[in-house]
């Protein structure tokens, strides 16, 4: 059985304890994100991240020439080497691809990306972010085949050789897609789909996949992508989704358990 596992970048995300639950999956494949490393790296660099809101209410990172750099530095470079080196100490043997290597994920440049500013919407200039096209597996199956697990993220390349930035949600729903993937399972820094943000007993423990823009107002920020992931893959022919909290032990198979928000 195929198991797609993202974990996120964003404050509060606890990578630790996930890696011992992946020391005996085999057959998984890891997805990353970044996002907290990146505005970390960004301001460093005198190039801090910017976000913008666009019609339909999602929160995107802006990914401009120059911090799309900054992307690349901080994704391909240092988170996906620091968890390769972790998953080392776990015993676990790991590879780091980004989406441009070997042509992992194949996308085209977004034209037209607006924002809402001051009540207008207003084009975003120089927007170098993409959607994906395609997963190609060939490589992920090689390593998979060999008891080595992949962990994938962000950049993709186009058909011409561009870089450009890719949401990691929709990279894992892509990915378990492709891979005919059983499961797929989001690890983030709270305990799933809450009606109230601030109230964790205000968990949605589960939700039918005719249900799930029933909920989509109780997605707010980045959550709100997470559900047009989850969407993606149910109709993609993934059987379940599943978003849950990243801190705790075992909280790969807490939330295969069960716990968390099941979309299925």
């Amino acid at each position: 059985m195929t198991l797609v596992v993202k974990i996120g970048g964003a404050a509060g995300n606890e990578v630790d304890p996930v890696l011992p639950d992946l020391a005996d999956r085999a057959g998984t494949v890891l997805v990353h994100g970044g996002s907290s490393e990146i505005d970390r790296l960004g301001a460093a660099l005198g190039r801090p991240s910017e976000y913008y809101t666009s019609p339909s209410g999602v929160v995107s990172r802006r990914s401009d020439s120059a911090h799309l750099e900054v992307v690349v530095l901080a994704l391909a470079g240092k988170v996906q080497t620091d968890l390769v080196a972790r998953c080392a100490a776990q015993g676990i043997r790991a590879v780091g691809l980004s989406g441009v290597d070997g042509t992992v994920i194949r996308a085209r440049r977004k034209e037209g990306a607006r924002a809402v500013v001051d009540g207008r919407v207003l084009r975003v200039p120089d927007d170098r972010s993409g959607t994906i096209e395609r997963v190609d597996t060939d490589l992920l199956h090689l390593l998979l085949g060999a008891g080595i697990l992949p962990i994938l993220g962000p950049p993709a390349v186009t058909a011409t050789g561009e870089i450009v930035n890719v949401d990691a949600d929709r990279v894992a729903a892509h990915v378990a897609i492709a891979l005919a993937a059983e499961r797929l399972v989001f690890l983030t820094n709270v305990a799933g789909l809450l009606r109230a943000p601030t109230d964790p007993g205000s968990l949605i423990h589960r939700v039918r996949r005719t249900e799930l823009a029933s909920v989509l107002p109780y997605a707010l920020g980045r959550m709100r992508k997470k559900l047009a992931a989850t969407q993606s893959a149910l109709d993609g022919g993934v059987r379940e989704v599943i978003i849950a909290s990243s801190a705790g032990p075992l909280p790969i198979e807490r939330a295969i358990r069960g716990e968390g928000t099941v979309f299925a």
